[in-house]
């Protein structure tokens, strides 16, 4: 009798343990969720029927890389153009605190050759984190609102940027789960408005 009670004990032991390392971390699914929300394809078609001032432009956003954490390729073209696309980048999202995450932005080199990549995003496994440039200061720190709703922005000056004669760029951001809104600007050393929709963000509704 006592050592069948000794079995139970020690059985009970183990499968409470068991239990404790299948339940996840909260917060590593706020990463996941938010993870999620921006991967998929968008454009700003609506938008820009209502109001000319804006453009039809696309935004492809997949991951790659995924055994090396969250990495997504980013392509930005005007949607006439998609063979042209005007900005590639690849975005590194990680975790700051439980509501709190970083969205990092990185140039690749000879974006000419990954065009239209976001369509076969294995093709990523030849570049390596050695191969492309972070944009020091051009994160985007997105704070967790609501489920499926993130919003942030870049710091204040941080994020240089010599487009058009600008001497900084700030971005402005929400992720929901059907759209991303996306303000770029770009400003002089005198804070003077440079590029940059005037009105407020682009929205990027979800085509899937």
């Amino acid at each position: 009798m006592r050592y069948t009670i000794y079995f139970l004990a020690i059985f009970s032991l183990l499968l409470n343990t068991k239990k404790e390392k299948i339940v996840e971390n909260p917060s590593n699914n706020n990463l996941k969720e938010l993870f999620q929300l921006m991967q998929g394809s968008f454009d700003s078609e609506k938008q820009s029927l209502a109001d000319s001032t804006y453009y039809n432009i696309s935004l492809h956003m997949y991951p790659i890389w995924q055994d090396k954490g969250h990495f997504l390729y980013v392509e930005q073209a005007l949607n006439n153009g998609v063979s042209k696309p005007y900005r590639q980048r690849i975005y590194e999202v990680t975790q700051i605190d439980d509501e709190t995450f970083s969205s990092a932005v990185y140039t690749i080199p000879n974006d000419s050759l990954w065009i239209g990549k976001w369509k076969t995003p294995e093709a990523f496994n030849t570049l390596s984190l050695n191969d492309i440039e972070k944009k020091s200061g051009c994160e985007v720190i997105l704070k967790r609102i609501k489920p499926k709703s993130f919003k942030g922005s870049t710091g204040h000056k941080t994020c240089s940027s010599s487009l058009y004669g600008a001497s900084y760029a700030t971005s402005e951001v929400e992720v929901l789960k059907d759209k991303i809104i996306s303000w770029d600007r770009g400003f002089d050393s005198n804070g003077k408005h440079i590029w940059g929709a005037e009105k407020g963000g682009y929205i990027f509704e979800r085509k899937n």
